[in-house]
């Protein structure tokens, strides 16, 4: 298997870590790289590599013509001989001016009037190919030479990939922005209608939390308390994890941004002492914080109804009203190369002022040890935020940060290549299921 289908696979898989670890961020901007609604990009990227294509076609036929016209140093007598005695049978001065043709036609097309259909290339492309197929048919092109063969065959090649890049790359890839961009401002237009919507499900909610206070302790008291000595390290072992988060956010000057996707979401990375590179994923949503909070952070055994890469989500323990820890599991993938995965974290929820925050990491338990079918993963300090906008009570800002060792024979470099990709999905289909509870609740 090739390393591109198996970063395919991880792709596909990956999504399951989205509930093994958590986090916040102290920020309420929007990412800086945030796209609204109403904005977009002049041109795509798809686009703007097809027509530095295009450019690359009219001047590399260019420079054949020219070096065909310097063969024997006599370049004054072929200009004339190819443009003012021009003759349709040795003459290779009309497939410079069909490069021409079809770089004028293409980027008029595609650049200027930035046209999303194919029938512009499809014309350049049937030009090029019967006037090539009656030149070399007709004339007696090949027998002057190398050049009777490699101008016709570069010229008819670069016109074909010009339509295949277009047709399969292009027009494709801007038809999936466009239906992400409309989807985007469809939620945007529904928001307010849709804002205060929430399940009817009970959920379990641990006490507000005050990060920081001499009197922490103290508010957690009023309620479930861990006992034994095992369910105290739990409890320590989750606000140390929640330490190492807070110290992280604290630099978010300091992290490194990697992708920005067209909805705006935007993954940046930052190295941990001790744990290595963590990726990071900040979206802005239009929904009401408490309802992010619910979906994710409380209700994670729920995450297998909507995220279909996990094979299994469960509470294994409750130990006290801020801290539990939780088993997850996550199909393989690509044919079987990538072993399925489990995790056993332990995850502190606080509840804050301006802030819903859960915060993981890796642990062990007495009810859930490796298994054989399984490859158990490690993860380090990560977790989810979502954070409250202080102007608009109906829009928040979700943070998810990862740290994972997935264990196993698995290139790390391919890992890394693969989690951006996987955070936007994961946000996607969180997307998708808020709407689908929106839905629900209006019925």
């Amino acid at each position: 298997m090739s390393p591109a289908d198996l970063q395919n696979g991880l792709e596909n898989s990956l999504p399951a870590v989205a509930s093994f670890s958590s986090s916040f961020s102290q920020s309420q901007g929007l990412p800086p790289h945030y796209f609204a609604p109403g904005e977009r990009r002049a041109i795509s990227d798809a686009r703007r590599t097809f027509c530095l294509f295009v450019t690359f076609d009219f001047l590399f036929i260019s420079l054949l013509w020219i070096i065909e016209l310097n063969l024997k140093n006599q370049i004054k007598q072929k200009i004339e001989e190819e443009i003012e005695h021009y003759k349709f049978s040795t003459s290779f001065f009309d497939i410079f001016l069909l490069a021409a043709f079809r770089f004028t036609i293409l980027i008029l097309g595609y650049a200027i009037f930035k046209f999303s259909h194919w029938w512009v290339v499809a014309i350049s492309t049937l030009v090029t190919t019967a006037f090539l197929l009656v030149k070399v048919i007709s004339t007696g092109l090949l027998a002057t030479g190398a050049f009777g063969y490699v101008l016709p065959i570069v010229s008819f090649v670069l016109a074909w990939l010009e339509t295949w890049f277009l047709d399969f790359k292009v027009l494709t890839q801007e038809a999936e922005e466009n239906r992400l961009y409309f989807a985007a401002q469809a939620a945007a237009a529904q928001a307010p209608l849709l804002y205060g919507a929430g399940s009817e499900a009970r959920f379990y909610s641990p006490p507000e939390s005050f990060a920081g206070s001499d009197d922490e302790e103290n508010d957690e008291g009023a309620g479930r308390r861990a006992v034994t000595p095992q369910e105290k390290e739990y409890v320590q072992k989750g606000k140390e994890a929640m330490k190492v988060v807070d110290q992280i956010l604290l630099q978010e000057e300091h992290w490194t941004w990697e992708k920005t996707n067209e909805i705006g979401d935007a993954v940046y990375t930052f190295d941990i002492p001790g744990y290595g590179k963590t990726f990071i994923l900040k979206a802005f949503m239009q929904c009401s914080p408490e309802l992010v909070y619910q979906e994710v952070i409380l209700q994670p055994e729920k995450m297998i109804l909507w995220n279909k890469t996990i094979t299994a989500c469960e509470i294994l323990q409750r130990v006290d009203d801020n801290t539990l820890i939780s088993y997850d599991a996550s199909s393989g993938a690509a044919g079987g190369v990538v072993s399925p995965r489990d995790f056993v974290n332990v995850r502190r929820i606080e509840r804050r002022r301006d802030r819903y925050v859960s915060s993981g990491i890796s642990t062990t338990h007495n009810t859930k040890p490796p298994l054989s079918r399984f490859v158990r993963g490690e993860n380090g300090p990560g977790g989810f935020a979502v954070l409250m906008s202080p102007r608009n009570p109906n829009v928040c800002t979700f943070i998810w940060i990862l740290n994972t060792d997935l264990k196993g024979r698995l290139p790390r470099y391919l890992i890394h290549q693969s989690l951006a990709a996987t955070m936007f999905e994961f946000v996607f289909c969180l997307r998708q299921h808020i709407m689908e509870v929106y839905r629900s609740a209006e019925r």
